[in-house]
């Protein structure tokens, strides 16, 4: 038997009068899963996240948080998720100890149980021993951020969402961060809203973008690679002529293209092919480029297309497609 999705949504969309913020939006998470949610500034991100949270109404379509419809059950939702919204604000007088007790009241933790949830989220968060009774306006950003996620832990949400949690972070902070989101996957399931894509490549499991209110693509990284950036490739140092690489490699019946030529110090090159033939092809384009008259073959390695690369390729496919569907004005 097949378990309850932690997160359904069905044709989400939301319009501000004529702005239509998100337009039928499909997707589920599972149980247990890290998924980031990506999109250029604007796209819809926090949009989705808010009507998730029940924090907003969506104009039409529905979402399920454990199976409770948000529109129908708000508050009941509400038990469910954990929320930390972008920019995190918290009150600065308030020691962070005593914020965590009145959020856990907030929350309905019941009284017997307040002191122990907050020194549990207190002690995932790393702040037990170092920010306890520390006033949070003087707190650092990576802390500020933490006491965000212990907000968002207590009362044992099934479901975590964060908005941009690394955003402002210093690299240290950063990894902090990264561990904490690692410590919570299988106990909690977690959405990272953000557009740091090398922090979500790390710490997802699966990742969803949306474009202009639309999601155009969903899938692990590699099933994103297979779809929208299919071939192998290759970074390649050359010393001599990168022009006659193309031409010896369709000799070996190899067809390429040249991604990136970025010239080096005494007359190398540095080249990114992208080989249409899939498969292990390594020796044989080893084969294909040595012993050339026209160059030489210095270092051959294999490349992997990074989240980058994949949420460019999918977000300008989806404005191409838009243009292509735009119906023509005639003058």
């Amino acid at each position: 038997m097949e378990s309850t999705p932690s997160i359904r949504v069905k044709d989400l969309t939301r319009q501000y009068g004529a702005l239509t913020a998100i337009h039928k939006v499909n997707f589920t998470v599972n149980p247990g899963e890290v998924v980031g949610f990506l999109g250029p500034n604007g796209a819809g991100k926090s949009t989705t996240m808010r009507i998730l949270s029940g924090i907003m109404s969506a104009t039409s379509g529905s979402a399920w948080v454990g199976g409770i419809c948000v529109a129908q059950n708000p508050h009941e939702v509400k038990r469910k998720i954990g929320y930390m919204p972008e920019n995190n604000p918290l009150p600065d007088d308030m020691r962070v100890v005593e914020y965590l007790r009145f959020r856990a009241r907030l929350k309905e933790v019941p009284s017997r149980k307040l002191r122990a949830t907050v020194q549990e989220a207190m002690e995932i968060c790393d702040l037990a021993r170092t920010a306890r009774r520390k006033i949070i306006g003087t707190l650092s950003k990576g802390f500020r951020q933490r006491v965000g996620i212990a907000d968002a832990l207590l009362g044992d949400p099934e479901v975590i969402i964060m908005d941009e949690p690394t955003i402002g972070l210093d690299p240290h902070q950063i990894q902090g961060i990264r561990k904490l989101i690692n410590n919570l996957r299988g106990k909690h399931t977690v959405i990272l809203s953000s557009h740091i894509l090398p922090e979500i490549e790390r710490s997802c499991d699966r990742v969803i973008i949306i474009n202009r209110g639309r999601i155009v693509a969903s899938g692990t990284s590699t099933e994103l690679r297979e779809e929208f950036l299919p071939g192998n490739r290759f970074s390649l140092l050359i010393d001599g002529d990168s022009e006659a690489v193309l031409p010896c490699l369709a000799q070996n019946g190899l067809e390429a293209s040249i991604l990136e030529n970025t010239p080096q110090a005494e007359n190398h090159c540095k080249l990114t092919l992208r080989i249409e033939k899939e498969g292990e092809i390594g020796p044989q384009l080893i084969q294909a480029l040595s012993n050339q008259a026209g160059f030489t073959l210095h270092s051959l390695a294999p490349r992997e297309p990074n989240l980058e690369e994949i949420f460019l390729a999918a977000t300008k496919r989806s404005w191409e497609e838009t243009i292509e569907t735009k119906p023509k004005i005639s003058t």
